[in-house]
Order: C-alpha cells, then structure tokens, then sequence
C-alpha cells in the first residue's frame, strides 16, 4: 500500500533543453525531444503527484504547463565554476524573473550563489559524482560542501556506485538526498523520484523539500538504459532531420560509446567518492591526505 504524501521526478528534460553537445552533432540532434504536455501526462499517470521540468538554462516548457495547479517552474542550470569547470545545478519553483537572473550570474559562480541566498531558492547539485559535464577538480566539492542544501542522490541514468557515492557524501555533509530519472525521453519518465511524506499540496511538497523530509525510490541507471535512451533520441533525429538517415549506420556503435561512458562515470565515482568521503569525514580540506575511503552511509529508500 502506497504511504501518503506526494511524489515527484526532480530531474526532467523536455524538448526545450536546446542542443546535444555531442561535437558533429550539436547542429542537427537536440538534448531531449519531449512535448512538455506528454511529460506531464506520462508523469501523472506514472504516479507522479506533482511535475517540474529542469530543461537545461531554460523555462520555456513552463509556458505550456503554468495552467496546471501541480506544475511548480524549474530549471537545470550550467554553472562555470571558479575552477573553470562546469556543473549542473537545479533550481527549484522560481519565477521568471529569477530564471533570467540565474543566467545572467551562471558563469561567476560566487555571483550565482550569492543570488540563491538572496532570493532564498532552493538548489542541488545534480549528478555530483558523474562525467557528464566534463572533468572535476577537488575544489570543487569544496564549493558543493558550503553552497548548497541538496544534492542528487538517484539519478534514473547514472550507475548505482555513483548514486550510492552521492547519497554517502550527502548523508556526511547532512545535506538533502533528491531524487530524478532525468529523462531525456519518455521511457524513462518517473524511473527516479522524491517523496515527501505527509505533505497534500504543492507548498507542503516544496516546504518538506526544503527542510530534507524526503525519501528517494526508484532505480538507478544502468548501460542498456542509457543505450536505449540514445537510440531514442537517434530516431527523433532522423524524425526531424530525413538526411540524418544517413547516419544510422552509425547506430551500431552506440553500445560500445555507452558502455565506454559507463567505465568513465565507475571510475569518477569511485576516484571523487573516495576522496569526498575522507574529506568529509576529517571535516577537512585536505583532499591529497585521503587514503581510504570513509564507511558507507544508508539512505533512506521509499518503495
């Protein structure tokens, strides 16, 4: 029997994340093909009791989706950090406003975070542990530790050792452990959630959010989803683009470039989870002391 209180996918694309950043592609494949209307409609009828959209650096899906009164507005921010690196950050139940002023501050990050507090929005780190936006240095977990009350701790198409280092790292810093598939197709819409138990309405969600009463449920990834959702998103391409046909041949290869991603996202889990975890738990900052890895931490799990 499901408990009470609401749930929701916290991590979600549409068709308005713009382009893929995959070189040679970047002109004719996008990040996500999805109408906004057909992921709230497979969000409700995936048990979902609340939906957001976190398109990349856009609010565009809220436009058709505002009208519906368990829509809140979010949006998956791309982050420089001072370190030169890049980094997703959600931001949830903003306003238009904020939405511009958010990209207006996302390449000086002490600017950015400095307008987070200001404004009071809640935020998270979103796949803290994973290669997808490129390399990592330690000071940036030094930032993440400080400036942050969330980070993602399932994410619907990440291994399972990278969420499982997340949710350690979260647990340590006594942050809130969220939860998203990040669907970059319908398919995978609700594989990965939050629950806020007890909460009926939209602000009870958005205040047990924000004061970390929240269960994580649903999957973690794993190669032969992420190859799926790549096919998927190929033959939308070639939907919308006929001549790309000519690049299907070029499908067969797409398992051995999935399975490549998944051993860099093992390994970046295993490196920065490890240091991350002797870090936190020294209450240090002394990231080259970190021999051994810190013990495991439990999340709590909703079914």
């Amino acid at each position: 029997m499901r408990s009470t209180g609401l749930r929701c996918d916290l991590h979600v694309h549409s068709i308005h994340s713009g382009m893929c950043t995959m070189p040679w592609f970047d002109r004719i494949c996008r990040e996500c093909y999805s109408d906004p209307r057909e992921v709230h409609r497979t969000l409700k009828r995936r048990g979902m009791d609340m939906v957001t959209i976190t398109d990349h650096d856009s609010i565009d899906a809220g436009e058709a989706l505002r009208r519906f009164s368990d829509f809140f507005l979010s949006e998956e921010v791309t982050c420089r950090m001072p370190s030169g690196t890049e980094v997703h950050i959600a931001v949830y139940d903003i306003s238009e406003r904020q939405h511009w002023q958010l990209q207006a501050r996302r390449r000086d990050f002490p600017a950015f975070v400095a307008y987070l507090r200001e404004q009071h929005l809640f935020s998270s780190v979103n796949h803290i542990f994973s290669s997808l936006t490129g390399r990592r240095v330690a000071a940036d977990f030094a930032w993440f530790s400080t400036c942050f009350p969330a980070f993602e701790v399932r994410n619907g198409h990440v291994p399972r050792c990278n969420n499982n280092a997340a949710a350690a790292y979260a647990q340590a810093l006594g942050k809130t452990g969220l939860a998203g598939s990040d669907a970059h197709a319908v398919r995978s819409l609700a594989s990965a959630y939050v629950h806020v138990p007890g909460s009926r309405t939209k602000q009870e969600f958005l205040d047990g959010l924000r004061a970390g009463r929240v269960e994580v449920g649903g999957a973690s990834g794993s190669v032969w989803k992420l190859t799926r959702e790549v096919l998927a998103l190929g033959e939308c391409m070639m939907r919308e683009h006929p001549l790309s046909v000519l690049l299907a041949p070029l499908g067969a290869l797409v398992p051995l470039a999935t399975l490549s991603n998944w051993v860099r996202e093992v390994y970046a889990a295993q490196r920065w989870g490890r240091l991350t975890a002797c870090a936190a738990a020294s209450q240090q900052g002394a990231w080259s002391d970190c021999a051994q890895p810190a013990t495991p931490h439990d999340t709590r799990l909703v079914g």
